[in-house]
């Protein structure tokens, strides 16, 4: 079936003003809402779905799942 859906990766999340996102340069860090080695939500259609952990094959970065929530769950998220 041909359905687009869009799948994101979310490593962590920050909030910040626009004359500070505008002053951001390249190396520069910015600082997440998550502790690293935390698991990565994964999302679709901006709906978690899932948790994995960032991992490289081949040269390329890759997600391993390690948690896929329940239809329970994910409503629970909902409300």
């Amino acid at each position: 079936m041909d359905v687009r859906l869009q799948v994101s990766v979310e490593l962590g999340r920050r909030r910040f003003r626009i004359a500070d996102l505008l002053s951001l340069n390249q190396g520069s860090i910015l600082e997440l809402d998550k502790v690293a080695g935390e698991p990565l939500d994964i999302r679709v259609n901006d709906h978690l779905i899932a948790r994995g952990e960032a991992v490289v094959v081949n040269d390329k970065f890759g997600v391993r799942l390690t948690e896929v929530l329940t239809p329970v769950e994910k409503m629970g998220k909902l409300l």
